[in-house]
């Protein structure tokens, strides 16, 4: 892949966006987002950093956000940790400024999709990538291609019923913060000096994840998930709990052939944000 295109990434706290080609990055810039500015200040600060990275050779444009997503229109809807932006149609501003398509899709969807062109979902063609963070979120490649569903709201497995609650305040950030009082990187770090407590939350986060897991693949029996996102660095901790959960799958064939892999892709949110390009327009993946 030897377009120059524009990888952006909206994440709930920076804007990071980057220039991509040959599969690498070749300038990325990360920017604080203030949330106490209003849309049209939001917009004209990410559209002065988009100015500082874009080149006369840049052929398209790709937007990952964490919010609700029209990708045939472009308009996104009620961004996580931008209150200002309830409706934005950032398709329609940022093709009318420069003149190049623009792709805009779901921040767990570019992840997938990401993976799928750039790292380990390459040997896949049908797999789920979970983003394990903040919050819980889902990507689905189903031959080959990024499923979007209506909205891009396909793949939210955060938010089935579980327990008393939703899973995703089971398999996510908010476990540890909700159980534990404390974070999830601050766990991680005395789990890896064997602190006892450290590592009982982990085997107990990783018995909730495999109920996750259960339930996408009795969606969807992928060939693989991959594991994104901050917590997935933590898997050495919970993987052998998540195998303890998936025991009570009904289809134990499946689990034999299924693979569960981490992420090892740096810069993919910019990447995989890229990679809407490739997708949309067709270009040779």
């Amino acid at each position: 892949m030897d377009r120059e295109l524009l990888g952006v990434d909206i994440g709930g706290t920076n804007f990071k966006i980057g220039r991509v080609k040959k599969s690498t990055i070749e300038e990325e810039i990360c920017v604080g987002v203030d949330i106490g500015l209003n849309e049209e200040e939001t917009i004209n600060k990410l559209i002065k950093i988009i100015d500082s990275v874009i080149t006369t050779d840049t052929q398209g444009i790709g937007v990952g956000v964490p919010g609700v997503v029209d990708s045939l229109t472009g308009i996104v809807y009620d961004v996580q940790n931008i209150p200002a932006w309830k409706e934005i149609a950032l398709k329609k501003i940022l093709h009318q400024r420069y003149k190049i398509p623009v792709f805009i899709n779901n921040d767990a969807n570019c992840f997938a999709l990401g993976e799928k062109i750039f790292g380990k979902g390459k040997n896949y063609e049908n797999f789920i990538g979970l983003s394990i963070g903040t919050g819980l979120g889902m990507g689905i490649i189903i031959n080959n291609r990024l499923y979007n569903g209506m909205l891009c709201g396909a793949g939210e497995i955060g938010m089935l019923h579980y327990k008393d609650s939703i899973i995703e305040q089971y398999a996510s950030s908010f476990f540890f913060s909700n159980n534990y009082g404390i974070s999830a990187k601050d766990l991680g770090e005395i789990a890896k000096k064997g602190d006892v407590l450290g590592l009982n939350a982990f085997v107990e986060f990783g018995l909730h994840l495999g109920e996750a897991i259960k339930n996408i693949l009795y969606m969807f029996a992928p060939e693989a998930i991959i594991l994104g996102g901050s917590i997935s660095k933590a898997y050495p901790y919970f993987k052998q709990s998540v195998e303890i959960s998936l025991k009570s799958f009904a289809y134990q064939k499946q689990i034999e052939n299924l693979k569960i892999e981490t992420s090892n892709q740096p810069g993919l949110a910019i990447l995989g944000a890229a990679a809407l390009c490739l997708q949309e327009l067709n270009y040779p993946l």
